[in-house]
């Protein structure tokens, strides 16, 4: 686990890694480091990171697998979530890159301290299948949720998602021309530091703004 921020605080945010990366991938180094920086609460703020087990046996082996069931990840991340209630976290935001913050999206309703959802590219289908949505449950949460994903995204684009109706309590920040990881083209005239400074800026936001309801 590793935790950017008050060691101690009262109110964490655990993010979750992507299928094909971990906690110390540069994507989630970065928000953590933006958000630890950025967030500002009354007894304090940190963003806790974790591998979900299927890393951990991957770094041991050496040899590439695919990432467990759902069934395994969501239990993993509740295991993360009871964790941290014990260690004194009082509120908590959940979510992650892709993978992890659709796990997030499985476990948020079920997690009295958790007040808040980010998904970080939400995964909406396969690239290339856009029949095979991962949307069903979406329809049912109650946990507000921040989804920031970038425009051109090939797991679900800006023109894609307008058409899924998702409930209000589910919010989009767009991301400028970014793809899955929020990277720009160069045309754009946008940069990759320029779209996680924008997507850390909203989610810090989005925290503030649930934690003084």
């Amino acid at each position: 686990m590793l935790i950017n921020g008050s060691q101690n605080a009262r109110t964490r945010l655990i993010l979750a890694h992507g299928s094909g990366s971990d906690m110390e991938s540069p994507f989630m180094q970065t928000m953590a480091r933006n958000l630890a920086e950025q967030v500002d609460l009354k007894g304090g703020f940190n963003v806790v990171r974790f591998n979900f087990p299927y890393i951990d046996s991957i770094k041991k082996s050496g040899k590439r697998r695919p990432p467990d069931r759902p069934e395994i990840l969501i239990e993993s991340f509740k295991q993360i979530i009871h964790q941290q209630a014990k260690s004194g976290a009082e509120i908590l935001f959940i979510g992650g890159k892709s993978m992890g913050g659709r796990i997030a999206s499985m476990v948020c309703d079920d997690e009295p301290l958790v007040k808040g959802l980010i998904c970080l590219g939400y995964p909406f289908h396969p690239p290339a299948k856009p029949e095979k949505l991962r949307t069903e449950h979406l329809y049912g949460l109650k946990t507000p949720c921040l989804i920031c994903q970038g425009e051109r995204d090939i797991f679900g684009s800006k023109a894609e998602v307008a058409s899924y109706d998702l409930p209000d309590n589910i919010q989009f920040s767009w991301i400028l021309d970014g793809d899955h990881s929020f990277n720009p083209r160069k045309q754009s005239g946008l940069t990759e530091v320029d779209n996680l400074d924008h997507a850390s800026t909203e989610v810090s936001k989005f925290i503030s703004a649930i934690f003084k309801r």
